[in-house]
């Protein structure tokens, strides 16, 4: 592998010494972008480019070629190749987002899940060498999972956008089942990421969209107790370099002190969080990245600034802070105005690293 030109990003994930604030952004390889909706256009679906290791290089590398500020790259991919490795059919129907063809909500169901063989997700790992080859060392690569229970959610409800009361039915009904499906995702996922990192991922990232639905006792038993889990499992070093981890937890920010102890390297923040007070509350414990609003981006160049330079100042000299938003960026930003919350984090954060 070509020798990585900026690691600013991974130094940042491990509180090392940086010159400025390093900045990715959530779905920075998405609809937001024209030449992404080109690509989708020939591919014919969005499953299409997942599985093509050949499109899904093709958008990764979109967002850097437009964007020569980013200081990481994402893997393109989706949380739900996993389930669907498992046998409950994914597909996507338009403008309704992720549906199954099969769900696991009864006890045989259920009882039938197993970890899938690796190679029904050959794609992905074909797709992560491709497209470390491809990056030539620009920045590194990210690689990804969804978290245990919010792959539940859509194992048991079928589709995303619920109110999750068939999961939560299960969770408190018969919660020997939710752990059976927990368990077999957590042992999933830590062969998963570990594959994404022998084929070349440089960090990964546990991205725990629907954590924040659970009351206090339940996100740590039925959520934070798997990631943690994972976290545990994680090739620790690759190629004689460390593989930072980060856990984004959205509306977890009740959970900060909690999630700051099991061994990830960094905590993903939501907007609705100040991360000064957050940084407080997790001391050295781990890196914070975060955490603008993604509906500011819909607003002006001088809004944006204005967010970022309150964010940066929030969060305060020193290192271990990875710019980005606090959730993935919108379809209807204007790709002019990322490139302008991209600039302004590199004009306003040297400040705080000297």
């Amino acid at each position: 592998m070509t020798a990585l030109q900026n690691d600013t990003f991974l130094r940042a994930l491990l509180r090392q010494p940086t010159d400025y604030t390093p900045v990715w952004m959530m779905r920075q390889a998405g609809r937001y972008l024209p030449e992404y909706r080109e690509s989708r256009k020939t591919a014919g679906s969005f499953l299409s480019l997942c599985k093509s290791p050949d499109f899904a290089t093709e958008v990764t590398l979109q967002p850097l070629d437009r964007y020569p500020l980013l200081d990481a790259s994402i893997l393109f991919s989706d949380i739900l190749t996993v389930p669907d490795a498992m046998g409950l059919g994914l597909y996507f129907e338009e403008g309704e987002g992720p549906k199954f063809e099969r769900t696991a909500s009864d006890e045989a169901s259920i009882r039938a899940l197993e970890v899938p063989d690796m190679t029904k997700l050959q794609y992905v790992f074909d797709a992560v060498s491709q497209i470390r080859k491809a990056i030539n060392g620009r920045v590194p690569l990210i690689g990804f999972a969804g978290s245990p229970w919010t792959l539940a959610t859509y194992m048991v409800e079928g589709k995303g956008g619920t109110d999750f009361l068939n999961t939560k039915k299960l969770m408190y009904a018969r919660p020997e089942l939710l752990h059976h499906i927990l368990e077999v995702n957590a042992q999933t996922i830590i062969q998963y990421l570990n594959a994404q990192i022998a084929s070349g991922a440089q960090a990964v990232m546990i991205f725990d969209s629907w954590g924040g639905a659970l009351s206090h006792k339940a996100y740590i038993k039925f959520s934070l107790n798997y990631m943690q889990k994972i976290v545990a499992g994680l090739t620790k070093n690759n190629d004689g370099c460390k593989v930072p981890s980060i856990v984004f937890t959205k509306g977890g920010a009740l959970w900060l002190e909690a999630q700051a102890e099991i061994g990830a390297d960094a905590l993903g923040l939501d907007w609705a969080v100040d991360i000064g007070q957050a940084r407080k509350r997790v001391g050295d414990k781990v890196a914070l990245q975060g955490n603008l609003d993604p509906a500011i981006l819909l607003s002006t160049p001088e809004a944006i600034e204005k967010e970022v330079v309150s964010i940066l100042a929030s969060y305060g000299k020193g290192h271990g802070h990875v710019f980005n938003l606090g959730h993935g960026i919108t379809q209807w930003t204007p790709p002019e105005n990322a490139a302008a919350m991209l600039a302004a984090v590199r004009k306003h954060s040297k400040q705080y690293h000297q």
